[in-house]
C-alpha cells in the first residue's frame, strides 16, 4: 500500500473526529500502510488497527511502547499522542501529558492573534472568562436537560437547590472583578453541584479528594472524577493545538501555570458530563473501563469537543467582523486580516 500523504489523512476535521484511546500493555507500530497496536492474548500475538484519521488522542499508558514509523503517520495525521499512568491517570510526571505535536504542519494563526488582541487587557481577559463561565452553565442546561439517562437518575436542572445555586452564581460572576473571585464563586457552585449529586446517589459524607482510594464508593467517586476529568483535558488540549493557541494563555486560572488555560476550557463540560457520571458509576460500582467507556460516550452524544471548538473560536474571533470569521473558516485568514 503507498504511503498516505498528510492531506489524505487530515479529511476529517478534529473538532468531527469521533476516537479518543487509552491503550495499556501493547506496541504501537506501523505495518503496511496503518498504525496497529500489538497485544498478546493466551501466548497469541493479536493486531488491531487505529483508525488515526477519525482519532484525535492517543493516550500511551503502562507497558507501551511506540515506533518511530507510527509517530510519523500520527503526525501526519495531526493525532495528539502523550503518555500518562494506568487507567489514563496519572498523567505523566504526576502533572501532565507529554504531548507529542507534529512540527511539519500549518496551523491558523487567525485564533493566537485574535486570542493576543485582548489577553494583555485585564479587563477584556476577565470579560473572557466571564463568557466561560456562562458557556459553562449553557452547556451544564443543554445536558442535564437533554440527557435521558442523566434524568432518570434524578438529575433535574430545575430543582430548586441548582437554580438557587446558580442565582447566585450569575450575581456574583457578574460582580466580579477579577480572576480569583471568578474562581471562587465557580468552587462555590461545584461544591453545590458534589453535594446535590452525591444526594442523589446516596453517597453520604462525600469530601473531595484529589488522591482517592478505591476502596469504598467515597473514594471511587473520587477517583472516577479525576478519571473523567483527565480525559476533559485531553479534549480541551486538541482544541487548543488544533486552534494554534498556546496553553499558558489561561484567562481564569493562574497565569503562571504553563498549562492553565487546558483548564479552563475543560471546565466548560465537566460539571455538566463528568460530575455526575462519575457518582453515577460510584453508585454501581462500575470498573474504571466501564466509567471510561460511559465518559467517551458521554463526550460523543453531546458533542463534547465541539462545544469546546465553538466556545474556544468564539472568544479568540470576539473583536472580529462577520465577513473575517467566514473568510478565516474558509482559509482565507491573510485577506481576513
Amino acid at each position: 500500500m503507498d504511503d498516505l500523504s498528510p492531506s489524505d489523512l487530515k479529511v476529517i476535521l478534529h473538532s468531527k473526529r469521533a476516537n479518543m484511546y487509552y491503550l495499556e500493555h501493547c506496541r504501537v507500530m506501523q505495518k503496511d500502510g496503518r498504525v496497529l497496536y500489538l497485544t498478546e492474548v493466551n501466548k497469541e500475538n493479536l493486531y488491531f488497527n487505529i483508525p488515526i484519521a477519525n482519532t484525535t488522542v492517543l493516550m500511551l499508558g503502562n507497558g507501551t511502547s511506540i515506533t518511530q514509523a507510527a509517530m510519523r503517520m500520527l503526525a501526519q495525521a495531526g493525532v495528539l499522542v502523550g503518555f500518562c499512568g494506568g487507567g489514563g491517570t496519572p498523567l505523566y510526571m504526576a502533572c501532565e501529558i507529554e504531548w507529542l505535536t507534529p512540527q511539519s504542519e500549518y496551523r491558523p494563526t487567525a485564533y493566537l492573534q485574535g486570542w493576543m488582541g485582548f489577553w494583555f487587557d485585564d479587563d477584556k481577559r476577565l470579560a473572557a472568562a466571564k463568557s466561560f463561565q456562562q458557556a459553562r452553565i449553557h452547556y451544564l442546561q443543554h445536558v442535564w436537560q437533554k440527557d435521558r439517562d442523566l434524568k432518570s437518575e434524578g438529575f433535574d436542572f430545575e430543582d430548586k437547590s441548582i437554580q438557587s445555586a446558580l442565582d447566585l452564581f450569575f450575581t456574583r460572576t457578574q460582580a466580579a472583578t477579577s480572576s480569583q473571585e471568578l474562581l471562587l464563586t465557580e468552587a462555590q457552585l461545584t461544591k453545590v453541584l458534589y453535594k446535590y449529586a452525591a444526594h442523589l446517589t446516596q453517597n453520604a459524607g462525600f469530601k473531595r479528594q484529589h488522591e482517592a482510594t478505591r476502596t469504598v464508593a467515597i473514594g471511587k467517586a473520587n477517583d472516577f472524577l479525576n478519571h473523567g476529568n483527565y480525559l476533559a483535558y485531553g479534549l480541551a488540549a486538541c482544541t487548543l493545538w488544533v486552534l494554534g493557541i498556546p496553553h499558558g494563555f489561561a484567562v481564569m486560572h493562574g497565569k503562571t501555570r504553563r498549562g492553565a488555560l487546558v483548564f479552563d476550557v475543560a471546565d466548560l463540560i465537566k460539571d455538566a458530563l463528568v460530575l455526575p457520571w462519575a457518582f453515577v458509576c460510584a453508585k454501581e460500582d462500575a470498573t474504571e473501563q466501564a466509567f471510561r467507556q460511559q465518559i467517551l460516550q458521554a463526550f460523543i452524544d453531546h458533542k463534547a469537543l465541539d462545544y469546546l471548538f465553538e466556545q474556544v473560536k468564539k472568544v479568540a474571533l470576539q473583536a472580529l467582523t462577520e465577513q473575517q470569521i467566514d473568510a478565516i473558516e474558509n482559509d482565507q485568514v491573510g485577506d481576513a486580516l
